[in-house]
């Protein structure tokens, strides 16, 4: 953890000047079920930390991408067999009418990346999944 004041200004040499320090999260933490709480505590943190240390090592920038599903080869491996049905279901449900992949999630990182004026925020990218219904 860093400290504030003076000791915490170490972590702003470690990055460029005009650069960004940028987490990669997820949303499924956000819905309690049996087996996540330690998924839900870090789901929650990590947008608190983000905020914090985007006053704390400014002029770095800090952001959180928040990614539900995306259609990776861990995706597929977790999912096995039932992996086809769920990129279905997505289809049909999501306002996107379609799956995010992982060039969605660097297309928005890079934006991240470039745009001088965010800091200290979360950024969901999951296609409207939060929206619909489980």
């Amino acid at each position: 953890m860093m400290a504030s004041g003076a000791e915490g200004a170490g972590g702003r040499e470690k990055v460029r000047p005009g650069g960004t320090l940028l987490f990669i999260g997820g949303t499924g933490g956000r819905r309690p079920a049996r087996g996540m709480a330690v998924m839900g505590a870090v789901t929650a943190a990590l947008p608190a930390l983000t905020a914090n240390l985007a006053l704390e090592i400014a002029p770095v920038r800090v952001n959180l991408i928040a990614a539900g599903f995306v259609d990776t080869p861990l995706s597929a491996s977790l999912l096995g067999d039932q992996l086809e049905a769920r990129r279905e279901e997505l289809r049909r449900t999501l306002p996107i009418g379609r799956v995010v992949g992982p060039e969605d999630v660097a297309a928005l990182a890079v934006h991240l990346m470039l745009n001088e004026a965010l800091t200290g925020a979360t950024y969901d990218i999951d296609g409207g999944q939060q929206f619909v219904s489980a």
